[in-house]
């Protein structure tokens, strides 16, 4: 046998088996349009149902301006790690800024939501610990766990009392700590956890409570600063900057100690060059125009509303979706992949989610609503989607 061959054949296997389950995944280069909802692909304008972009930072004059503000100032590039050279005056004002902002003693600036969640569970937990988490958490939290060699248990989804049972078994044993890892909004379901009861029974046992916000900031919550905000009893309230934001790069808001604790001790922090200036600049800005985004706001939900309606209407299964991710459950894969290429035809564009990323026979299109759509392009969707149904 060939040794090239045999060296890569493990390769050839999966990404086989991938082809065979229609789970094959590839990268699609889109161009998007700056002054609307749109983007080009392949020459083909298309209405993007798809995006986190949910309202539209992204594309704001004055996100942008301010980013090129602080490149013309600090650079293109941080040049180095935040302990070494990295930590410029603006990562330091934008941190405080953030921690005023969202209510918590202090904030940390990570540089993507993932590398957060993977890097500070993993720093906060250890082989000794256990860490319980929701069953349809992230990813990116489902690495952490693992990464911090800790015991894991998933509780069912969303479901408190099997919580309460594990974590009353828990207690009598030996851990060092325990930890309870959650989101506000779950990003594939679009439903929301039960933020209270996590935070009673995190105080009734002594545990720790980290909390993801990414998909409720600047939707949710008072003048749209998420679901964290403004309660105590959150240890690690994660929050990202690659949704509503527009831009990239997370943070956690947590105590002062808490931050000293992960200076020194995550890795995802520790060894990588600091966000860039002009990211800083774009962050900085939304920071500064979400909370006076509710009519933005309003318009977001009142296409949310008349959306899940009409499709409820046409048979549709939306799950428990309460918030601008709407699951649309298809089942199969194939006919999942399906629908996303007819809605294509069609010139709209709606990603396919198959496991692993949801559980087998979950499959679906999972359509996020922002506020630059309009509520022509929502209703050109529904007909879409009524004209599928119908066959």
């Amino acid at each position: 046998m060939d040794k090239r061959h045999s060296k890569y054949s493990f390769i050839q296997s999966a990404l086989s088996q991938r082809r065979e389950e229609h789970r094959f995944r590839e990268l699609t280069p889109i161009l998007p349009e700056l002054e609307s909802s749109t983007i080009i692909k392949d020459g083909k304008k298309l209405i993007n149902f798809c995006s986190n972009d949910y309202l539209g930072l992204s594309r704001h004059p004055k996100v942008i301006e301010r980013s090129k503000e602080f490149a013309d100032k600090y650079g293109a590039g941080a040049t180095a790690s935040r302990l070494i050279s990295g930590t410029f005056d603006i990562h330091t004002q934008l941190e405080g800024k953030l921690a005023q902002a969202f209510g918590f003693e202090s904030s940390l600036i990570y540089n993507s939501g993932f590398q957060a969640n993977t890097s500070i569970i993993s720093a906060v937990a250890d082989r000794n610990s256990l860490i319980l988490i929701d069953k349809k958490c992230h990813n990116s939290l489902i690495q952490g766990a693992i990464l911090s060699r800790a015991a894991i248990q998933r509780f069912n989804h969303n479901d408190s009392d099997h919580l309460r049972s594990l974590i009353k078994k828990a207690v009598s044993k030996s851990y060092n700590r325990i930890l309870i890892v959650t989101e506000t909004v779950f990003s594939m379901d679009g439903d929301l956890n039960k933020l209270d009861e996590l935070i009673s029974i995190a105080a009734e046992n002594n545990a720790l409570l980290y909390s993801d916000d990414a998909h409720a900031l600047g939707i949710l919550g008072d003048q749209g600063l998420g679901l964290n905000s403004g309660k105590t009893g959150i240890d690690l309230n994660l929050g990202t900057f690659g949704k509503s934001f527009g831009g990239f790069g997370a943070f956690v808001g947590c105590s002062r100690e808490m931050k000293d604790f992960l200076i020194n001790f995550s890795p995802g922090f520790i060894y990588t060059t600091a966000l860039p200036p002009s990211v800083v600049g774009g962050i900085d800005a939304a920071l500064d125009l979400i909370p006076g985004m509710e009519s933005e706001r309003k318009q977001l939900f009142s296409l949310i509303d008349y959306f899940k309606s009409e499709i409820a209407g046409l048979g549709f299964d939306t799950m428990n979706s309460d918030s601008q991710i709407i699951p649309v459950l298809i089942g199969k894969e194939k006919d999942t992949i399906t629908l996303s290429n007819y809605l294509e035809d069609k010139g709209l564009w709606v990603s396919a989610v198959r496991p692993p990323t949801v559980e087998n026979d979950a499959s679906r299109l999972r359509i996020t609503l922002t506020a630059k759509h309009t509520e022509e392009q929502v209703r050109t969707l529904i007909q879409a989607l009524g004209d599928w149904k119908r066959g």
